[in-house]
């Protein structure tokens, strides 16, 4: 066995070992404990070649029951993009996909609720600033595929007419428009992804275990001053989607276009 990585060498034996039917779907995998003694390594070699398996899709863990061969899926795609358009050098429409994807969806808010000390860090704001809270559980199919939890500062809406994401004239249009039509131009999304594990909370939510593998995707939204408008926590199970990132590429201009005409 490789001394470089042996967890890769271990789950390369995992994995022929299923495909080749050794386990049928649905069956239980032996222990770590006894895998490693078969193995002669360490019970974390063994776990982190359970934990790649499981990220393949091979495998699902169980909280308090063990790791089973999972059935064949398909995973539902989740795009996320940014587009530029530029006319004359200069951005003309920005389009950010906030649903993706999802054919209905579950929304409640709440009005006047103070930041936490984190989410006031993100917004630029100070601790215990008043914010509407949003809470989502988006479905595709009737499947729960995400969830999604957004914060924005009361002090951007309030006496508005999309204070509330999910009600007004706008209801359902997204942070980009609703803030347009207060006159706040969103420019720039950052989004810091990270691999995590279903609190039972989630699990609940999504129907899947406690310590499933999820991506948590932090998300801030800020205005052409670069002031934050709006940050949300994104948890998309890996069971049910695979997450993708589009980027737009600003096309050249014609090479008979001159410095003035380019404005």
């Amino acid at each position: 066995m490789p001394r470089s990585a042996p967890y890769l060498a271990v789950a390369d034996v995992l994995r022929a070992r299923i495909l080749a039917g050794e386990w049928e779907i649905g069956a239980r995998l032996p222990s770590r404990a006894r895998l490693a003694e078969e193995y002669g390594v360490g019970r974390n070699v063994v776990q982190r070649a359970v934990d790649r398996l499981v990220v393949d899709g091979l495998l699902e863990g169980r909280a308090g029951s063990g790791t089973y061969v999972r059935s064949p899926r398909e995973r539902l795609r989740l795009v996320r993009s940014r587009h530029r358009e530029r006319a004359g050098g200069l951005p003309r429409r920005a389009h950010t996909r906030e649903r993706g994807g999802a054919d209905a969806w579950d929304a409640e808010s709440l009005v006047r609720v103070p930041a936490p000390d984190g989410i006031a860090e993100r917004l630029g704001i100070a601790p215990g600033d008043l914010c509407v809270t949003t809470r989502y559980e988006f479905l595709a199919g009737g499947q729960p595929v995400q969830l999604s939890e957004s914060w924005e500062p009361l002090a951007l809406t309030d006496g508005t007419a999309v204070v509330l994401p999910e009600t007004g004239p706008l209801a359902g249009k997204g942070v980009v428009e609703r803030m347009r039509s207060i006159g706040i131009v969103v420019e720039s999304v950052v989004e810091v992804p990270r691999p995590a594990r279903a609190t039972r909370a989630q699990a609940n939510l999504l129907g899947i275990s406690p310590g499933d593998l999820v991506l948590h995707i932090e998300r801030t939204m800020y205005d052409t001053d670069r002031r934050p408008v709006e940050t949300a926590d994104m948890v998309v199970p890996d069971r049910y989607r695979e997450v993708v990132y589009e980027f737009g590429v600003d096309r050249p201009l014609p090479a008979s276009t001159t410095p003035t005409e380019q404005g």
